[in-house]
């Protein structure tokens, strides 16, 4: 994640500093982050995709697009996917989500994070 990080900020010809001012992060977290000292969690992703002028899938993915759904080969066994009704869902979801325009992606990591802050699952609790 820190290489990718610092590749996407000096593509832009951005400093410490400039990415500082912009999101409101401190220049020595985003240190920490090029050189893998710390892990950052979606809401400071989103700062800085913000700050790089960049969608949030490009912290991911380096392509000019986003990357295709993967799809599971029809000879997963039962160990890989417990049932048929599993595997039927995690084909149309795989399809569904290589459908989604930039802003519905926006939405569902908005969704996620939500529910997931909710659920206490970004911060190891049960609840809040």
């Amino acid at each position: 994640m820190g290489d990718r990080l610092r590749q996407l900020r000096k593509s832009k010809h951005l400093s410490h500093g400039a990415i500082e001012k912009r999101p409101g992060l401190f220049r020595s977290y985003i240190s920490r982050l090029e050189n893998n000292h710390s892990v950052p969690n979606i809401e400071t992703l989103e700062k800085l995709a913000a700050a790089f002028d960049v969608p949030l899938w490009k912290i991911f993915y380096e392509g000019d697009q986003p990357a295709a759904p993967l799809l599971p080969s029809r000879d997963l066994g039962q160990s890989e996917i417990e049932s048929v009704k599993d595997r039927e869902f995690y084909l149309k979801l795989s399809l569904l989500l290589g459908r989604m325009t930039e802003k519905d992606r926006h939405l569902l990591f908005y969704a996620v994070q939500k529910m997931a802050r909710r659920g206490g699952m970004l911060h190891g609790k049960k609840g809040r």
